[in-house]
């Protein structure tokens, strides 16, 4: 019997998966959970309704959801990782041809009682498909292009139904979610200067055919970048959501307001403070410490996962962790760029701390996975 086939053996099983869990982690997202919680009574004027009880009771269930997932074994999952990507892509081909519109946008699919938003389940569905097919192919074929253009083509697909909705803030997320595992897989580094040649060829090309007949973004969406780029240009407008933002960080200074006391939430200046902007809120009632504290969890989380993904003896696991990881990352990163002024208004929510239940719950689900990592790699025998 080898050493693999031993510790294979001494991979907990029954009650006993329990003792196993990465109860730090645990820990920490309930921590970020209860900056939200405190956030959405803030900002609702020191009510639990409309926000709070809601976010409470998804997050309630997100955890037991996260540690079901975390009890399946991960052989399972990868064994469903080509029939789950499938239908996520059936799902987004739904909503492309019978979803429901919102906000100018059509994103949600609503079969019977259940109103479903399919972009949020691809982002972990291609981590997925993706994680799955780099264990199958092997190293030694991952930077051979033929096998290259199939992982990008993984990633492209979903990205590209998503961008038709229009969402972009989910496609980015679809696109370098996608671009993580790619890399942590060991394509090599050619690949990718490539393709950040090709995006500034890309970003040109969305540039040039504004007010032509094949533009590529919505008019809105290059109001963003307008006001992205200089938000006095339309400070009522379209720079209105970045320059009552910036107001509020500024305003937060080193301790902030104090709690419920800010006044751009309170007054309502600040726009979609419950949900993409409710950072702002955070930095303007606990100022740079409170933001900061935010931060360092969010860190430690991924630190928590990283080290999972080093510990584990399975390819398909350990890309699968960091594909997570990368799209927790890239959530906050963005959102804080966004509110801050570095990024583009993209709609992206900060996580486990805006109001809403499809992030979080896919989130939960993304955590649950790489708690099944965790709790089913190979032990050395006590």
């Amino acid at each position: 019997m080898s050493y693999l086939e031993y510790n294979t053996k001494r991979m907990p099983s029954g009650l006993s998966k329990v003792l196993y869990v990465n109860w730090p982690l645990v820990v920490l997202l309930v921590a970020v959970a209860c900056y939200g919680f405190i956030m959405l009574y803030s900002v609702a004027g020191g009510n639990a309704r409309p926000w709070m009880d809601p976010q409470l009771r998804r997050f309630g269930a997100g955890l037991v959801l996260m540690l079901t997932i975390g009890f399946v074994p991960l052989w399972f999952w990868r064994s469903i990782a080509g029939i789950a990507y499938g239908l996520s892509i059936l799902l987004l081909l739904g909503v492309e041809f019978f979803g429901t519109i919102g906000m100018g946008a059509k994103r949600w699919l609503v079969i019977g009682p259940v109103r479903l938003q399919p972009s949020e389940l691809a982002k972990i569905t291609t981590i997925l498909a993706l994680a799955a097919y780099y264990d199958w192919l092997g190293i030694k074929k991952t930077s051979h292009p033929l096998w290259v253009v199939v992982g990008i083509a993984i990633a492209a697909v979903p990205a590209f139904l998503v961008l038709r909705q229009p969402d972009l803030g989910t496609a980015l997320l679809l696109t370098v979610g996608g671009g993580v595992v790619i890399f942590a897989a060991g394509v090599h580094w050619a690949y990718f200067a490539a393709l950040i040649g090709s995006m500034g060829a890309g970003i040109t090309a969305v540039m040039s055919s504004r007010g032509t007949d094949w533009q590529i973004l919505k008019d809105y969406q290059y109001r963003r970048i307008d006001s992205f780029l200089d938000p006095s240009l339309d400070p009522l407008g379209a720079g209105y959501h970045i320059n009552q933002s910036m107001i509020a960080l500024g305003s937060g200074g080193w301790s902030g307001r104090g709690f419920m006391e800010g006044t751009q939430a309170r007054l309502n200046f600040l726009p979609e403070k419950h949900t993409d902007f409710i950072f702002t809120t955070l930095a303007e009632e606990f100022g740079f410490v409170g933001a900061v504290s935010l931060l360092v969890l969010y860190l430690m989380i991924i630190g928590f996962c990283l080290l999972t993904a080093f510990r584990t003896s399975s390819r398909f696991g350990a890309l699968l962790v960091v594909g997570v990881v990368g799209t927790f990352f890239l959530y906050f990163a963005v959102n804080m760029a966004m509110v801050m002024g570095l990024a583009p208004v993209v709609g992206v929510p900060l996580p486990l701390v805006s109001y809403g239940g499809s992030a979080m719950i896919v989130l939960m689900v993304g955590f649950g996975l790489v708690q099944s990592a965790h709790i089913h790699r190979p032990r050395l025998p006590s």
